[in-house]
């Protein structure tokens, strides 16, 4: 095995910086936790067990002491995650699993779960653990010196005598941590295969878990350091996962024109199929493919059904699978006009041919061909010859590419029944209080009600209006609309709000003048447009002294005080507040409970409480990590260690949208969680980082009073999501969490 030069050096060269900063473990470390796993769970401790012992021991993953805890979650001084990431999933990866709620064993898969009884359970323990003891003796007759064919060999010998557990990430985690010098750290096929790639050397042929790792054995050699030092520099420099190679034509149209000029000037690639409309709404499920099926074949294919299914396959990988990272070849014919690096999500412009987008940076412009033929017939393809995987990455790596520059998704997906009760409550109170902890989109229900109500009188959305009648609701630079919005301060007050005095220059000397307030005007547009309803938007309404900028409204707002006047005591004036006019509020519980209002304030409005709704980001998994599930767990901690309020301390799912729609990106939710997230629990813990690790465990180093910020590097990812997931080992029993399984009938194994 021989690295080109220019590879190697740049792996010994990391591999230098990681030992000197302690990022990599000293070899006499490695071999101290190598042993310590083999004396918690290696072949003669397994063997030792039997009943429940054994398999509470090897299954219970609740259990801190278990064996598929520490395979999974374990990253402490004892035993630190450095051995290669599982996470991600379902607890039933390993088998079977103990359900903590209800103390039950189930096996089975996420969508069909069996419950076993305790006899059952120890029979399939039993059984994983008879394949683990003859993966062991094959692992131990494989020679030192081994080559592919052993190798081979020995992939058939455990698909044989071990099926159940060789082809699972866990069960070559524990292969791995016992033969550390023979297995590598990469317990994906995937992953195994792309770090080859990327190092320029030709996987063997064939498929599973143990085929490859020779190579690494061989590469670890030598540049003269352990394979687990190899695999942790490898994601440093390629990266924390896999991205994958797509061929995007450049021809489109009636007319077949090349738009590879456009491709390349504006930075994007894109696809025709332009009647479908706007795709934004599709994502990486089922049943929005089926869905854009039914779409494009009533649009473009309606007599022909396999036509019809094959243009959806390619516009949603275009739209869903093709991910920030991932790497396009625009092609014409056999020509690769040139490679660039998806730098966003889907974007749609209706006003071009071109209407579906996806940004690219590009990083070689240069015209070549492919090694062998593939994707030629496709508009939208995926590359998988490891010949032309192989010519791709000589070409980049002839020219490393700029640093990766995400660009935000758009889009906006609104929800269903949170307008509908804000109606119901101004119906009935003309005043409503939408209360809850920070990120519940308290303001953007505010808002998105007030549009839409104000639309109704239209007929439609209010997405739907022309640009005049959208304005004729929320206003523009010139006149006000029949949507308005303040937000309270502590030193908003009765002038600023109905009425009041303000310095002014009259003939070059100082006066006052008496100024109208935001609510005034509102009524009195108002009274003027009895036919029509007027909104006004009070953000952070509890941030404000609401018994003085009220003042005598605290009477009028009562629904059947409406249209009554009273004598305004600083004009003198009559004011009444009509009755088609409403106000929606907006408070964050974090500042102050709804249980401090004025009791004569809280009369006269309706609340509605939004609290976190994980539900919200359940359909979409930020990288690995299952974002809805890991929300509720984190707020789970947040109450229980927290205390008083502690319910509204909690983490808004709002914090993790953009435009209405979950961050997909793993990068993007790290940033949210590194910026918005952590200083905000640390505000909630008054800096008590033995509540801040309860609360999140191993991104705390409570002895040194920080967060543990180095997760946080990209090549770190896998660390990172374990200590984002030990916590809560319940997550990834979640039965309703979905596995990452591709809709086009792969599956995507526990990454590395």
């Amino acid at each position: 095995m021989h690295l080109d030069l220019a590879i190697s050096t740049q792996i010994i060269t990391l591999r230098d910086q990681l030992l000197a900063s302690g990022e990599l473990l000293p070899l006499d470390r490695l071999k101290d936790f190598y042993r310590l796993f083999r004396q918690r769970f290696g072949p003669d401790r397994l063997s030792s067990l039997d009943g429940e012992e054994l398999l509470e021991t090897m299954h219970n993953s609740s259990n801190r002491d278990s064996m598929t805890y520490w395979l999974e979650f374990k990253n402490d001084a004892e035993f630190p995650v450095r051995f290669g990431s599982i996470a991600g999933g379902s607890a039933l990866k390993f088998g079977l699993f103990r359900r903590r709620e209800t103390g039950q064993w189930i096996t089975g898969s996420p969508q069909k779960q069996q419950i076993l009884s305790v006899t059952e359970a120890i029979q399939l323990a039993r059984r994983n653990r008879q394949q683990l003891l003859d993966g062991v003796k094959l692992l131990e007759s494989l020679p030192s010196n081994a080559n592919d064919a052993d190798y081979a060999r020995l992939q058939a010998d455990l698909d044989r005598l071990a099926p159940d557990v060789s082809d699972t990430a866990w069960g070559h985690k524990y292969f791995s941590l016992l033969f550390p010098d023979k297995l590598d750290d990469y317990h994906n096929p995937d992953y195994q295969r792309f770090h080859l790639i990327k190092l320029l050397q030709t996987p063997p042929v064939g498929e599973g878990r143990y085929l490859v790792a020779g190579r690494y054995v061989a590469i670890s050699q030598e540049l003269g350091m352990p394979i687990n030092h190899l695999a942790i520099l490898l994601n440093r420099l390629h990266g924390g996962r896999p991205y994958r190679y797509w061929r995007i034509g450049v021809r489109m149209g009636p007319a077949n024109t090349n738009y590879w000029d456009t491709f390349r000037d504006q930075s994007f690639v894109a696809l025709g199929w332009g009647d479908v409309g706007e795709l934004s709404w599709v994502r990486y499920n089922q049943e929005d493919k089926d869905k854009l099926r039914t779409l494009v074949a009533e649009r473009y294919y309606p007599n022909t059904p396999q036509v019809a299914g094959q243009a959806t396959q390619k516009i949603f990988n275009f739209v869903a699978t093709i991910q920030p990272g991932d790497l396009v070849l625009a092609a014409d014919g056999v020509d690769i006009l040139g490679i660039g690096r998806v730098v966003g999500g889907y974007n749609h412009d209706p006003l071009t041919d071109l209407s579906h987008h996806r940004p690219v940076e590009w990083l070689s412009p240069e015209t070549w061909k492919l090694p062998e033929t593939e994707g030629l017939q496709s508009a939208v393809s995926e590359l998988r010859k490891t010949a032309n995987l192989l010519d791709i990455e000589r070409r980049l790596q002839l020219a490393p590419p700029p640093p990766l520059i995400p660009l935000p998704a758009p889009g906006i997906v609104r929800l269903s029944g949170i307008v509908a009760r804000i109606q119901d409550v101004l119906e009935r109170k003309h005043q409503v209080i939408l209360y809850g902890p920070p990120g519940t989109g308290k303001t953007y229900w505010a808002l998105q009600t007030a549009h839409q109500l104000g639309a109704a009188e239209f007929g439609q959305p209010f997405e739907n209006l022309s640009p005049s009648q959208q304005a004729e609701i929320i206003g523009s630079a010139e006149t006000p609309g029949r949507v308005r919005s303040c937000t309270f301060h502590p030193s908003y007050g009765y002038e600023d709000f109905l009425e009041g005095y303000r310095p002014v220059i009259l003939h070059d000397q100082p006066a006052f003048r008496l100024v109208d307030g935001i609510f005034k005007r509102l009524c009195q547009d108002a009274a003027r447009q009895p036919g029509r309803k007027f909104y006004l938007i009070v953000d952070e309404i509890n941030r404000g002294d609401i018994p003085r900028i009220f003042g005598e409204l605290i009477t009028l707002l009562e629904k059947d005080k409406r249209g009554q006047f009273v004598l305004l005591p600083v004009s003198g004036q009559p004011f009444q507040v009509p009755a088609n006019v409403y106000i929606v509020g907006t408070m964050n519980t974090a500042d102050r409970s709804i249980a401090l209002l004025d009791t004569a304030l809280r009369r006269r409005f309706g609340f509605i409480e939004l609290l976190p709704d994980p539900a919200l980001l359940n359909v979409i998994l930020a990288g690995p990590l299952p974002l809805g599930a890991w929300l509720a767990a984190l707020n789970r901690r947040i109450v229980e260690n927290i205390g008083r309020d502690a319910r509204n301390l909690q983490i808004g799912h709002a914090f993790f949208m953009e435009n209405g729609r979950p961050v997909s990106d793993f990068g993007h939710f790290v940033r949210i969680l590194q910026e918005d997230i952590l200083p905000l629990l640390e505000e909630y813990c008054y800096e008590d980082y033995d509540a801040l690790e309860k609360i999140l465990g191993a991104l705390v180093d409570r002895p040194k009073q920080r967060f543990r910020i180095e997760l946080f590097d990209p090549a770190r990812q896998d660390e990172l999501l374990q200590a984002l997931l030990a916590p809560s080992p319940e997550i990834v029993t979640d039965g309703n969490t979905p596995s990452p399984t591709d809709v086009s009938g792969e599956t995507d194994n526990d990454a590395s």
